[in-house]
């Protein structure tokens, strides 16, 4: 007799027998796995993959290429500039060796003249003021040094008399310095200049011969001081003037002391004096001597100051109006003690610009 266990364990068994058929015959039949797929068409063409590896070659050559034009880029740039180094240095030194020469020459002539007062200085112009006692009298110097020839000029008086004070012409100028210029004549209430006048590059009233020892100074174009005696009109075109006024005498000449006529050793003895002159560097010296009257008895001799400016070094050397008309203006100020109490208003004068 079979009991409900029985029963139960029997339908299970019939129930799961054809699966355990099913593996076992698996396992026994095992048909070969063969998967056939087209890859042909996903295989590397020979071509690129050599292009490829020739390429990266060359990038490698042309790297260490670089590499080595960069040091030697480096190495040049590094010899250039301890080359431009080393010039700059060679032309600082030949052009300080090649001012040494100036310089010593300056040192020398400022000696002679003592320690300045006073000194302006810019780039067109140097002017330093020296106080001078040489014993019989005193007087005042300027010794200028013109870096533009354009830092110079003479003024023409725009008045109705024709005559102007030296602080007033430089007041009306906008200058730094100046002095009174060429003689003048008095007619019909004005004053005009005397003989051969030059503003502008243009003769005032025409060129008029040397007479009666008169002289001409001017500037040139150059920026270098002329003058002397001139009998026609193409001697002193030669120079080419841009500006200048006559008096009288010249006091030196290319390093000559040239002879003072008689009239003015004695007519009048002693004077205050103004002078113009140069230094064979072309630096200009304004010398004005002080005396309290222009009659005789105080101020300096011609003379006296003809000696005293050769010996400071000066090469040519011109007198200009003295007297009363004797004036030096710096820095705003009258340098100067005018014999006349005040300033005389002259026709021309010469005047520095900073």
């Amino acid at each position: 007799m079979m009991t409900p266990v029985k029963r139960v364990n029997r339908f299970f068994m019939l129930l799961t027998a054809p699966f355990i058929g099913l593996f076992i015959c698996m396992s026994w039949y095992r048909p070969p796995l063969q998967l056939d797929l087209d890859v042909g068409q996903f295989t590397p063409s020979a071509g690129p993959v050599n292009e490829t590896a020739s390429l990266k070659k060359e990038l490698t050559l042309a790297e260490a290429s670089a590499a080595y034009t960069i040091d030697a880029v480096s190495v040049s740039a590094k010899l250039y500039k301890e080359t431009t180094t080393t010039m700059n240095k060679l032309v600082e030194t030949a052009k300080t060796q090649a001012n040494r020469p100036e310089l010593i020459y300056n040192r020398r002539i400022s000696a002679k003249l003592g320690i300045p007062s006073e000194i302006v200085t810019s780039d067109r112009i140097r002017v330093e003021l020296y106080r001078l006692n040489p014993g019989n009298y005193k007087a005042y110097a300027l010794k200028i040094k013109l870096k533009d020839p354009t830092a110079m000029k003479m003024s023409l008086a725009e008045t109705a008399s024709g005559a102007e004070t030296t602080m007033h012409a430089v007041q009306r100028n906008g200058a730094i310095a100046g002095i009174n210029a060429g003689g003048f004549a008095d007619q019909s209430g004005k004053r005009y200049p005397l003989s051969t006048t030059v503003v502008d590059g243009k003769y005032l009233y025409g060129f008029e011969p040397t007479y009666k020892d008169l002289s001409f100074v001017g500037l040139n174009k150059s920026g270098q001081l002329i003058g002397g005696k001139f009998y026609s009109r193409a001697q002193l075109d030669q120079l080419d003037p841009v500006f200048g006024a006559t008096f009288v005498p010249v006091l030196l000449k290319n390093n000559i002391k040239t002879p003072i006529p008689e009239k003015w050793k004695t007519s009048p003895n002693r004077a205050p004096r103004t002078v113009i002159g140069k230094y064979k560097d072309d630096q200009i010296l304004l010398f004005v001597a002080d005396g309290y009257n222009e009659y005789g008895s105080s101020g300096a001799q011609l003379e006296e100051i003809q000696n005293k400016l050769s010996n400071m070094g000066l090469v040519d050397a011109y007198n200009l109006d003295g007297g009363g008309s004797s004036s030096l203006i710096f820095n705003g100020r009258v340098i100067n003690k005018p014999s006349d109490g005040n300033l005389r208003a002259v026709p021309t004068n010469f005047l520095f610009f900073k």
